[in-house]
């Protein structure tokens, strides 16, 4: 004979069940949602942002610092800096002077690319630095350590090569400097005259004369900095 005071109990059990079970069916549903689903565009932005921020190491040098640049020539039209040479080294306190190179430690530098080139008339020498940084806005608190107004002290060290047109390229003959800042990256700049007369025996001051050294960081900045879509079915990126 069936007992009635039996059934609440089965009741509730079943009921227990049947809600045991649409939540396992719910929570295996999401678990394959999320499995097979794309990349959101908050996951894509930070797949691209650390694309971007990882560019310092995984670009060959030759990408960061072509053969040449283009600039504005100060007589009007394009000319084309040539590059010298590519430093090995990427440290980064013996790449900026002392004074500067306390902020990027506090910031967080991870290295300094440093190349130099030569103007179309062969007269002036410019250091181009790319100084990589964890993100952002640490590298906008570092640019704040580095003078305006064209000053090249304190700030980039020049890379001279022996047996070249820039071997009197050395941080006295330092005539000119600029910094510019873009996602996780500074690019700083420094010029001199290939012959190295220092600035105080330079004469008149002609700031056009190294004007294109900033035209060359902006150009590498340019491409360093900026973003691309990412595919997340090629191996480099990770979304």
């Amino acid at each position: 004979m069936d007992n009635p005071r039996l059934w609440p109990s089965l009741v509730v059990a079943s009921a227990l069940t049947l809600v045991c079970a649409v939540a396992a069916g719910v929570a295996a549903g999401e678990a394959g949602t999320e499995l097979t689903r794309g990349p959101s565009a908050a996951e894509l932005r930070a797949a691209a942002e650390r694309e971007v921020a990882e560019r310092w190491r995984t670009w060959e040098a030759g990408r960061i610092f072509p053969a040449s640049l283009p600039y504005s020539a100060e007589q009007g039209g394009r000319e084309r800096a040539s590059r010298i040479g590519i430093s090995p080294d990427t440290g980064c306190a013996g790449s900026v002077d002392a004074k500067v190179a306390e902020a990027l430690a506090v910031a967080g530098c991870r290295a300094v690319l440093r190349a130099t080139y030569i103007d179309a008339l062969r007269g002036v020498l410019v250091t181009v630095g790319v100084v990589a940084l964890p993100d952002e806005p640490r590298a906008a608190r570092a640019r704040i350590a580095f003078p305006g107004a064209g000053k090249p002290v304190p700030g980039l060290r020049p890379l001279a090569f022996h047996g070249t047109v820039s071997h009197r390229f050395t941080p006295a003959v330092r005539q000119a400097g600029s910094v510019r800042q873009e996602g996780p990256y500074l690019v700083l700049t420094t010029a001199g005259q290939v012959d190295g007369r220092p600035p105080v025996t330079s004469g008149e001051q002609r700031p056009a004369v190294y004007a294109f050294a900033t035209e060359l960081s902006e150009r590498v900045l340019a491409d360093l900095s900026a973003p691309v879509m990412p595919d997340c079915s090629a191996e480099e990126w990770q979304c």
